[in-house]
């Protein structure tokens, strides 16, 4: 095909829409990887759709989309469900953006070498490759990534850094942007990078509207830190990362110590030891800061009660939540909640209705 790549509008001032034309605003080819996390590719693509058109009928007028395979078979993701591609390997020219949705990290190759090949081919071309979740591990294997930072999730940090060790991987980030390649962790934060990419090309009017309709709040940058950071990765004995990330994955429903060792294979009385020699403490007690310092995020950068709160770190009632919260920060959370970001942010907008 001997197509043009489209213009890359600039937005309006002020954010607003620009006329409507016979070429989109915004034109995106997705690559589903074999497993792929259908959530991440739900929310990016349905950012597109409503932003496409008025309200919700979904014409591809403003932006539009295509499901790309070197073959006709259906995708399969990692949930079960199938997506049937809608187009073959399109020159990659005439999208603004080439996405990339990763899922199950070691479930076999995750694209053939056709596609990688496209990928390749995209890349020389200029065109801006995007990898969210695992997509950033598909970028990396084919040698896109080399010198440029990379986001990926803190659950597979350790992951790319065992595989690409002369990579930069970033863990504490919702997404990256470095030049034109663009890199997200996944879950929520591929509908942040949906709703940048379209305020950047149909208008912030457009990127709001998107939102409204299904029902997300506060668009995060991507600079915003992803919920619930890990500490595995400054900790170099095996056994105790292991243990960390046990406890990481088990915040609102906490393991006994002694069912985390049995996990280990290792008695409760070494999990011990081996605890105190390397973090200083016992195991319990760390576990019970890591599960302290998710409630002070979630105190931080939401409006959630303090309540839920709470439950949501795995403390059985307020009370006891509370008293430990004092303890390890020396003011309680509704003090906090009080100073909290996201508490002067939801007074703001109460104001707007006084």
């Amino acid at each position: 095909m001997n197509q043009q790549r489209p213009p890359l509008p600039a937005t309006a001032p002020g954010g607003a829409r620009p006329a409507a034309a016979s070429a989109p605003a915004l034109n995106v080819g997705f690559l589903l990887t074999d497993n792929f996390t259908l959530s991440a590719f739900s929310l990016f693509v349905d950012h597109l759709r409503l932003a496409a058109d008025e309200g919700d009928r979904s014409r591809p007028i403003l932006a539009r989309w295509q499901v790309m395979s070197s073959s006709a078979e259906p995708v399969r993701a990692s949930c079960g469900v199938t997506v049937s591609p809608t187009a073959p390997l399109t020159e990659p020219t005439a999208f603004h953006y080439i996405v990339v949705i990763g899922g199950l990290l070691h479930g076999g190759p995750q694209l053939d070498e056709a596609t990688i090949g496209y990928l390749k081919r995209a890349a020389r071309a200029g065109v801006p490759l995007v990898g969210i979740c695992t997509g950033s591990f598909v970028l990396a294997r084919a040698g896109l990534m080399t010198g440029r930072r990379c986001c990926v999730s803190w659950y597979h940090y350790q992951d790319f850094l065992d595989e690409f060790p002369h990579h930069t991987p970033v863990a504490d980030r919702l997404y990256v942007i470095d030049g034109d390649r663009i890199t997200c962790a996944g879950g929520g934060g591929a509908a942040d990078l949906a709703t940048a990419l379209v305020e950047k090309h149909i208008g912030r009017a457009v990127a709001q509207k998107s939102r409204h309709v299904m029902m997300l709040d506060r668009v995060r940058p991507g600079s915003e830190a992803q919920p619930h950071p890990p500490i595995v990765d400054l900790v170099a004995d095996d056994r105790v990362r292991r243990a960390l990330i046990l406890m990481e994955q088990h915040i609102a429903d906490p393991l006994p110590i002694a069912d985390i060792a049995r996990r280990l294979q290792l008695s409760t009385r070494q999990l011990e030891r081996l605890f105190q020699s390397v973090m200083g403490q016992r195991p319990a007690e760390f576990y019970r800061r890591i599960r302290l310092r998710y409630a002070r995020f979630l105190l931080d950068t939401t409006a959630r009660s303090v309540t839920d709160i709470a439950l949501e770190a795995g403390f059985s009632d307020c009370a006891h939540f509370s008293r430990q919260f004092k303890a390890l920060h020396g003011f309680t959370p509704s003090d906090a909640r009080a100073t909290s970001p996201a508490a002067a942010q939801t007074q703001a907008a109460q104001r707007l209705f006084e």
